[in-house]
């Protein structure tokens, strides 16, 4: 008795080979192909994500504590100099050019005197550049809706 005849698969050798190797490299293309690359490098991100929008709102004369609210806890505050906060961010992908933005800002006392660094970003790290979607700008006013006509009974006349 012949395994193919129990299975019920009565078919020829050849057949079979062509059906394996058919399902073998299709499994295989899911292997490679787009971003991802072979062997799968995993993308990097350190530091604080700041955008245009925090910047925006920073002013000279800022308490500590608003611009911590504001930034977020800066990722390095050295002893030797407490009165500048520094806040960098490394992005390294698993393929591509790395980045590196740097932001920095100064106390005097208790008071923000200045700050500078690389130009930030529009957008949150989630929000992606292909997206295909304009950037939200809260300073603008958005547009004023149109009004609706009001079409009840009473408000439209009868001919």
């Amino acid at each position: 008795m012949n395994i193919r005849n129990v299975v019920g698969l009565v078919c020829r050798p050849g057949i079979l080979k062509v059906i394996a190797i058919g399902a073998i490299s299709l499994s295989l293309t899911a292997c490679g192909g787009g971003k991802w690359g072979f062997p799968y490098r995993i993308d990097i991100q350190q530091g604080n994500w700041i955008t245009a929008a925090q910047v925006e709102q920073l002013e000279i004369g800022m308490t500590r504590e608003q611009v911590r609210f504001i930034l977020g806890s800066p990722t390095l505050q050295d002893i030797f100099y407490s009165d500048r906060w520094e806040y960098p961010y490394y992005f390294k992908p698993g393929y591509g050019k790395d980045e590196l933005r740097t932001f920095t800002v100064w106390f005097e006392g208790d008071s923000l005197v200045r700050w500078e660094g690389s130009e930030q970003p529009e957008r949150q790290p989630f929000e992606r550049t292909d997206s295909g979607a304009l950037p939200h700008h809260p300073t603008s006013s958005p547009a004023q809706p149109e009004a609706i006509p009001d079409l009840t009974p009473e408000a439209v006349p009868l001919p």
